[in-house]
This record gives structure tokens, C-alpha cells and sequence, in this order.
């Protein structure tokens, strides 16, 4: 069993280094965590005598295969909160981020487990990433973000690459939602806003929201 704030770093080290592939510095964490680079280096020098970490002075921090595991734990654990607070609670997809930060350090295996059969063993949540199994594997699927997408594409949204309230917000506003099919109409060359039709709608959006919608082409 781990303390929250040791759940905390492994989640943040996870995602930092799948973004970037590589071992990732203190001071990176530290943005990531909102802290001090010296609360980093003590929490760093835990989650080692843990065998959590490896870490080798300027050469980052990685996680161990149990440190993975943990992670990925911890992930799985997070996305089905959100997927039982959206289809089991009715709460908006804006808002179960911060529940589920606060559910997903519930340490009972079993009552996950329960959780995931409950649901019918998802493989997405409701921002369209992936849930890992029991094991820590998920399902890949080819996604391509709709600002790469040139004119006359076609694809349905399936996932966001900004899970923030204020643009799920924004989504909603607009009337974007994840299963909803896109055509690129037109891109204009000046600043690559995009003029597209959303489910037979004709719709206008910027080069920043293009960037961070997920399609599947068709």
C-alpha cells in the first residue's frame, strides 16, 4: 500500500514519460506537481528505497516494471470512476475528473474488480482513453487528431487530447460529443481554423480546438 501522495508521483511520472518516451527530469515533475524541485528529489529517494523508481542523477526518473504496474493500477482505477460517475450518477463528463482523483486511491482490489464487471468491463471512458484490464493492458486503436486532417476527411470523434472542464465545456456548448461523425469541408490557410459539418451541422473551429479532438477516419 502506497499514501496518496506517493500514488500521486507515479501517475505524474507515468504520464510524463509516455508523453516523451524517454526518463524525465525532477524540475518536469515538479511543474507537473506544483511543486518544489527539493519536495521531488525527497519523494523521489521514497518511491526508490520502494523500488518504485530508477534514478540516476541527470538522467531522470523511470518507473520500474512494479512501478508501472502501480501506475497503471492506479489509471484503471481512475477511468472506471468516471465511467460509473457518467453512466451510473449521471454527472457530466466536465465534471468527474476531480471525483475520480479523489476515488481512485481507494486501495480495495475487490471492490474494483466489482466495479469493472458492474460496468461490463470497459475499454474507454468517457473522454475516450483507454482503461487498462486487470493485467495493465488496453486496447490500441488508431486515432489522428483533426488539425493533421487536410479537406474532404472524414472520421468520427472518439477521444480528447484536453480532458480540462472549460473545453468539455466549451464541447458541450457547441454540441461535440465522442461518436459524433466529422467531414473536414474546408481549411483555411490563413490561421487553419477549420470549416467542417458535425453530424449534417455546419461548424467552424479554431486551429486550438482542431488540435485537441481525436478522430477515427472512415
Amino acid at each position: 500500500m502506497f499514501s496518496q501522495a506517493e500514488e500521486n508521483y507515479i501517475k505524474s511520472i507515468y504520464a510524463l514519460s509516455e508523453q516523451s518516451g524517454k526518463a524525465v527530469s525532477t524540475n518536469l515533475i515538479a511543474e507537473k506537481m506544483d511543486t518544489k524541485a527539493s519536495s521531488v528529489t525527497d519523494m523521489i529517494k521514497k518511491l526508490s528505497e520502494k523500488e518504485l523508481v530508477n534514478y540516476k542523477k541527470y538522467q531522470g526518473v523511470s518507473l520500474t516494471k512494479s512501478g508501472q504496474k502501480t501506475a497503471l493500477s492506479i489509471i484503471r482505477k481512475h477511468r472506471l470512476w468516471e465511467v460509473f460517475l457518467v453512466d451510473k450518477l449521471d454527472f457530466s463528463w466536465d465534471q468527474v475528473h476531480d471525483i475520480a482523483e479523489q476515488l481512485e486511491h481507494i486501495q480495495s482490489e475487490q471492490l474494483i474488480d466489482k466495479l469493472d464487471e458492474h460496468l461490463g468491463f470497459p475499454s474507454f471512458d468517457p473522454h475516450g482513453d483507454p482503461i487498462p484490464n486487470k493485467e495493465g493492458k488496453f486496447k490500441e486503436r488508431k486515432k489522428i487528431l483533426l488539425s493533421e486532417l487536410p479537406s474532404k476527411s472524414e472520421g468520427v470523434c472518439i477521444g480528447v487530447r484536453d480532458s480540462s472542464s472549460q473545453f468539455l465545456k466549451f464541447l458541450d456548448k457547441n454540441k461535440i460529443a465522442l461518436g459524433d461523425r466529422i467531414i473536414v469541408v474546408e481549411k483555411e490557410k490563413f490561421d487553419d481554423s477549420m470549416h467542417l459539418k458535425i453530424e449534417g451541422r455546419a461548424v467552424h473551429i479554431s486551429q486550438k480546438i482542431a488540435s485537441n479532438l481525436y478522430l477515427k477516419l472512415i
